[in-house]
């Protein structure tokens, strides 16, 4: 049998590749140093569905690229929409950018090079990063749920409670809940021993199939890591079922038809994007181990699909997005034509 160069990253991986992999990782755990690859077995499919794959992955980051950096464009181009609501919607939108490109890129290059491995190093930046922006989005959406409120609820105190220093530090405080929990679930997952095989059953490194390739005892890693799980959940979803209480009584008792349609037109798009974020992920994670197919197919949905749908939900749903659009476009298509030579 002839020896093939060792490929970094694919989604698929043959039957026979499959079983030589389970046949060496039986429990014999293996040094994790920097040198030592990983193995990504992502989505079981056929080789002729490479290109397909490969181009929808493209198709669909193109398209979070073009909708998360024009929205960015639009809100820092526009001064009407210099409040506190789109200066979360533009960190929002910088988020899906930056999480989202730590998984397309590598996952294209693995359809178009056929590559199945991940160094040790690429493994740790990977989760490293993913956790620190998909945290960092989690406390975001519950800040921008708690302005919602005091827009909607408390709408005369609104520029004064929603100032831009508290703008600025919930921000910032999203930011550094994201890395500090990073910084714990990364170092404890990487501190574990793995064992031979090495074969991570998913399409980019993830805490649970990689739990499923440990050796070590698990019993302090889960824990901690529930802990650190609720820690994020129970007080971003707090904020935000709380917030949306509120908001819901309050719209309620506007007596004009016109006036609730506003004030819940408001709110739609963040709720849209909760609704999508939040959904996937407790579908993966309340995915049994024995499903691993389905997990993946959550993850592929708020890896990929909940950054490109987000633009799209605020830019269609958001009349001052389309006005702004509008207005940024114009004043590009006047500023081409003051180049154009006069006949």
């Amino acid at each position: 049998m002839s020896l093939k160069p060792k490929p970094e990253f694919h989604l698929f991986i043959s039957p026979c590749a499959f079983q030589q992999v389970s046949a060496m990782g039986d429990r014999a755990p293996s040094n994790h140093s920097e040198g030592t690859d990983f193995i990504l077995v992502g989505f079981r499919v056929r080789p002729e569905l490479h290109i397909l794959l490969f181009l929808i992955c493209l198709l669909v980051y193109a398209m979070i690229l073009l909708g998360n950096v024009g929205m960015m464009a639009i809100i820092m181009n526009d001064p009407r929409l210099n409040t506190p609501m789109y200066f979360f919607l533009g960190n929002l939108s910088f988020i899906d950018l930056f999480y989202s490109s730590v998984i397309a890129p590598k996952a294209m290059l693995a359809f178009w090079s056929e590559n199945l491995t991940i160094s040790f190093t690429g493994c740790v930046t990977q989760f490293f990063l993913f956790a620190l922006f998909i945290v960092t989005e989690g406390f975001l959406l519950a800040a921008m749920a708690y302005d919602r409120f005091i827009a909607i609820c408390n709408p005369l105190l609104y520029s004064v409670q929603m100032s831009t220093h508290l703008c600025i530090q919930l921000v910032a405080g999203s930011y550094f809940c994201g890395c500090f929990t990073s910084v714990l679930q990364t170092s404890m997952t990487f501190t574990l021993s793995f064992c031979a095989s090495r074969a991570i059953d998913h399409f980019y490194c993830d805490s649970r199939p990689l739990q499923r390739i440990s050796c070590s005892d698990l019993f302090v890693y889960k824990m901690v890591s529930f802990f650190v799980s609720s820690i994020i959940i129970l007080p971003t979803m707090t904020v935000i079922i709380v917030s949306y209480m509120y908001i819901v009584s309050t719209v309620l008792k506007i007596r004009s038809t016109e006036g609730r349609k506003k004030a819940f037109s408001t709110c739609s798009s963040h709720l849209g994007v909760v609704s999508v974020l939040y959904g996937a992920v407790f579908f993966m994670y309340l995915t049994p181990n024995r499903f691993p197919e389905l997990s993946k197919v959550a993850s592929l949905c708020y890896t990929l699909v909940t950054p490109m749908l987000n633009p799209l939900i605020y830019s269609l749903r958001n009349k001052d997005v389309k006005e702004a659009l509008k207005r940024l476009l114009k004043k590009k298509i006047v500023a081409f034509n003051s180049l154009l030579p006069v006949t």
